[in-house]
């Protein structure tokens, strides 16, 4: 049994929600609501499933399992079919840079805890926060533009047209920045892929507005 500890909007989430309908597996998604009455992930039940008390978390019958990436890997190993990786090494080792490119370098810099600082004890105001985030996610985009141009693997996906680990985390972004207004023209070929992958039904029924909790 496939228990997804889930927030609508946490692109960490929708990551996993992606891979898990690519590999068309059943699963049970357990909203946690990161705001409502302070953040349910502070509450002493959750603690206990991730003592960093973020989410996703994703509980395999008695395994329980944090960080998006490790859990995409994880399903990649126990259930390989369709696979999210290339066979080569080489190719792999090209999607795991796109992918930690958005997961270590973009999404860390405006994710939920850090907008939380910077708004108090902080007391940034809103429209410099999202100025913040719009920085962030821009140069990083810009980064990930040159590098699939340069790489001349993309096709519909990021690594030719089956989508793989790095379109799990590339598409998520992608909705973070349409939700602070980063524009996205200077990024044609990411533009694309978010387009195709969108129309693909394992990437819209992981959409936050496609989820239970969505507001």
């Amino acid at each position: 049994m496939l228990t997804l500890y889930s927030y609508f909007r946490s692109s960490a989430s929708f990551r996993v929600r992606i891979a898990l309908n690519l590999k068309a597996l059943a699963y049970e998604v357990i909203p946690v609501h990161l705001l409502r009455g302070g953040g349910e992930q502070f509450s002493a039940d959750f603690a206990d499933r991730n003592p960093a008390r973020l989410i996703p978390v994703l509980r395999h019958d008695a395994l329980t399992l944090t960080q998006s990436l490790a859990i995409i890997e994880y399903l990649e190993e126990v259930y390989p079919l369709p696979p999210l990786l290339p066979p080569a090494h080489a190719a792999r080792a090209q999607v795991r840079s796109l992918a930690l490119s958005v997961a270590c370098d973009v999404h860390p810099l405006s994710n939920l805890r850090v907008m939380r600082y910077l708004k108090s004890p902080l007391d940034i105001d809103e429209q410099r926060r999202n100025e913040w985030s719009r920085h962030w996610i821009g140069l990083g985009f810009a980064a990930i533009e040159r590098t699939l141009v340069a790489a001349g693997s993309a096709g519909t996906c990021c690594f030719g047209d089956t989508p793989t680990l790095a379109d799990c985390c590339l598409i998520p972004q992608v909705h973070n920045a349409e939700r602070v207004q980063c524009s996205l023209e200077a990024f044609p070929t990411m533009r694309r892929i978010h387009a195709h992958c969108m129309l693909l039904p394992a990437f819209a029924r992981a959409a936050p507005g496609a989820q239970s909790d969505a507001e």
